[in-house]
């Protein structure tokens, strides 16, 4: 078995508090694997942490095969990512043709290859119209359509996408979804953070659930479902069923009875 992310001991201390808890992740290539959790449970944390934005407080990571807290091989590493982190972190005086041509350049890219893959992406996403506006222009989901263009245009070997479904129409939705599962079907691989477990189910094969920092579950998603929906396994695993009780509002019990 041939891991493209493997975590052992995987830290994040943020003053005195645990944003993630000694993780154990074993993410094989060529696998679309959900990291899956509840706000606040530690995934922006962890693909921060996976893809050099942010250095761990313990542990080690490896991506690729090469040791991300090594510069030399970090470096490496990123030449063959894409990643769409939780802020986009586009720039804002920039078109999309502009930017575009940044990171192809940022990935030594040749330029006619940039020309190409940039009007191949500009038009399956619908941003072929939008040339001449700065990226500041955009409305949310133009930038997640951006953001989405620029983690594919070097053709990368492992792609991480933090929420990329969110705030995107759902004939956009459509098109990330075939653009991805084109992407794995030729043999590289996604790690995807996503609240829509609709989305999750219909494109994953593994499945890691983390809460409150810790991993408490990474296996195939047939193993993670036991036969039931992805979502009622996950909320069994996030401890959703022992909160049921709390959630009702005492006021509106008052005002029925």
């Amino acid at each position: 078995m041939t891991l493209a992310i493997e975590t052992h001991q995987l830290s994040r201390f943020f003053n005195n508090a645990c944003a993630v808890n000694g993780i154990e992740l074993a993410v094989e290539r060529g696998t679309f694997y959900g990291f899956l959790g509840p706000n606040g449970a530690g995934k922006s944390t962890t693909i921060k942490m996976l893809t050099g934005l942010l250095a761990p407080s313990g542990g080690e990571i490896k991506v690729l095969g090469r040791n991300m807290l090594d510069p030399h091989e970090a470096l490496d590493a990123k030449r063959h990512m894409g990643v769409i982190p939780e802020d986009l972190a586009l720039f804002d005086n920039l078109t999309a043709r502009e930017y575009l041509t940044f990171v192809g350049r940022i990935h030594l890219m040749p330029r006619d290859t940039i020309r190409s893959r940039s009007e191949e992406l500009l038009s399956i996403l619908d941003l072929q119209n939008e040339e001449k506006k700065l990226t500041l222009e955009y409305s949310h989901g133009m930038k997640k359509k951006l953001a989405m263009a620029a983690a594919l245009l070097p053709n990368p070997d492992l792609l991480f996408l933090d929420e990329p479904f969110e705030g995107v129409d759902a004939v956009t939705s459509r098109v990330i979804r075939d653009l991805l599962a084109g992407f794995v079907a030729r043999g590289s691989t996604v790690f995807l953070t996503s609240h829509v477990l609709e989305i999750v189910e219909r494109l994953c094969t593994h499945v890691g659930i983390i809460v409150k920092g810790n991993l408490v579950e990474q296996a195939s998603l047939d193993t993670i479902r036991q036969g039931a929906s992805l979502e009622e396994s996950f909320l069994q695993k996030a401890g959703a069923d022992q909160e049921a009780s709390r959630n009702k509002l005492n006021w509106l019990e008052e005002a029925t009875s």
